[in-house]
């Protein structure tokens, strides 16, 4: 028995390591986990503030919509004006235009002119009633037919100012740009100034803005949102009824009842691709379904809530079963295991436990639909309606604007006063939304049950 020689070298000693110590592949790991965690840093920090950049811009521009400029004035309502044949006939009263009712306004600023020792030179009673917005002569108009039995007294009427001037006390309009302007004057500013200073005029909150109606091109002072407000919570109120009890009918039975083969599949794909499809294509199946075969009215909130509901369906199903599906299958075996039926067991024990997330999903629908403008502008909701709706059911079938439609249309229109309005409209949309989503919260949290 011989000795082998070995060739190789033989082996050093072992490095040491420990779990206390980093090695450079540890190093590098490391060091691209805090690089990833940075971008998401990143990301997030550059999402919130292109949100708040945006909300922000929303704010400052808008807000100024819900405030407005006002001119006090005490008119005469001269019964050699408004009834010249003194009877007291209301018949003969509504005869006199709204053009009879501008010498009374001229009047009250010569009365404003003697009692505050103001006015700029050149300007005349009539060149100073361009103040006051056109809408005042209507208002005049309105007030007086309301109550003939005040003509020969004196009221006080707090009258919207003109739009030129409402705007140069919000910044929008300057001495400079009067001088270029034909619809204002740098000397109707001027006794816009004297006027505030004695305390004639005065810019406050306008509620007028929520409840009036929209007003025409001449009159972007009087436009409101209360008819684009109310035909909104129509169209919600269809959607709701129609949307909720089908969405969750059709999803308990495809995930309870349905059987699985390839029909069904066919069907769950065909959800999902609704989903998906855009906004303006069921506005197109509107007009042509609704409209034009079933011959309902253009810019109804009936048409507009069935389009909506179309729209909305797949996505109460799509958050519907996924609801169903978070419910533990042990909940429907020791139900089906005490003898309850699969009627029973899906209605009484797995439909409550799902129902937050139903509810959470309907209401986030709500609020998709409630923004949607493109179907909207298909169906003939972007007409100028001036009438309010009416109580439902007659209401759904008279003609009614939407909030998102109210925005584009007066994005649309050249006065500058109508894109502050579509702002302030903006604003009040964001409003409703934040109010829906946090009902979702709300209800979520209320109906939430834990097993």
């Amino acid at each position: 028995m011989t000795d082998l020689n070995t060739t190789g070298a033989a082996p050093g000693p072992r490095k040491k390591t420990s779990l206390m110590v980093q090695d450079a592949r540890t190093k590098k790991r490391n060091a691209a986990e805090k690089r990833f965690r940075l971008y998401g840093v990143l990301a997030i920090g550059i999402a919130v503030l292109a949100l708040v950049t945006l909300l922000a811009s929303v704010l400052i521009n808008g807000s100024s919509a819900f405030r407005q400029t006002f001119i006090t004035m005490d008119i005469y309502l001269d019964p050699a004006k408004l009834d010249k044949k003194g009877t007291g006939a209301i018949e003969d009263i509504a005869k006199v235009s709204t053009f009879g009712y501008a010498p009374l306004i001229q009047q009250a600023f010569e009365t404003v002119f003697e009692k505050d020792n103001i006015g700029v030179e050149g300007m005349t009673p009539k060149t100073a009633a361009e103040l006051i917005s056109p809408e005042g002569s209507a208002q005049l108009r309105r007030y007086v037919l309301a109550n003939p039995e005040e003509i020969g007294d004196t009221v006080s009427f707090d009258f919207l100012a003109g739009g030129r001037i409402d705007g140069y006390f919000k910044g929008r309009v300057t001495m400079a740009s009067a001088e270029l302007d034909s619809n204002v004057t740098p000397e109707q500013l001027q006794l816009a100034d004297q006027l505030k200073d004695a305390g004639v005029l005065r810019t406050k909150f306008n509620w007028d803005f929520l409840t009036n109606a929209d007003a025409s091109e001449n009159r972007p002072e009087a436009a409101g949102l209360g008819v684009a407000i109310i035909g909104s919570l129509y169209m919600m109120m269809v959607v709701l009824v129609l949307a909720l009890p089908i969405g969750v009918a059709a999803s308990i039975y495809l995930e309870e009842f349905a059987p699985k083969n390839r029909w069904t599949d066919i069907i769950e794909v065909n959800i999902a691709n609704l989903a998906a499809v855009p906004s303006i294509v069921f506005g197109i199946l509107g007009l042509a379904i609704f409209i034009n075969f079933a011959g309902l009215p253009k810019s109804a909130p009936i048409v507009g809530g069935l389009v909506l509901t179309l729209m909305t369906l797949p996505t109460i199903i799509i958050a519907t079963r996924a609801s169903l599906k978070s419910v533990p299958p042990s909940i429907r075996s020791a139900a089906l295991g005490i003898g309850a039926s699969k009627m029973q067991t899906v209605f009484h024990h797995v439909l409550p436990l799902a129902l937050p997330g139903i509810l959470t999903g309907t209401i986030l629908g709500l609020a998709q639909a409630l923004g949607e403008t493109a179907p909207l502008l298909l169906i003939g909701m972007v007409a100028f309606v001036r009438d309010f709706p009416g109580a439902p059911p007659e209401g759904l079938f008279d003609p009614a604007a939407a909030l998102p439609v109210q925005v584009y249309n007066w994005t649309q229109r050249a006065d500058p006063a109508f894109v502050e309005r579509a702002q302030g409209a903006i604003i009040t949309l964001l409003v409703f939304l934040l109010i829906m989503n946090t009902v979702a919260i709300i209800l979520r949290r209320r109906f939430e049950r834990r097993w």
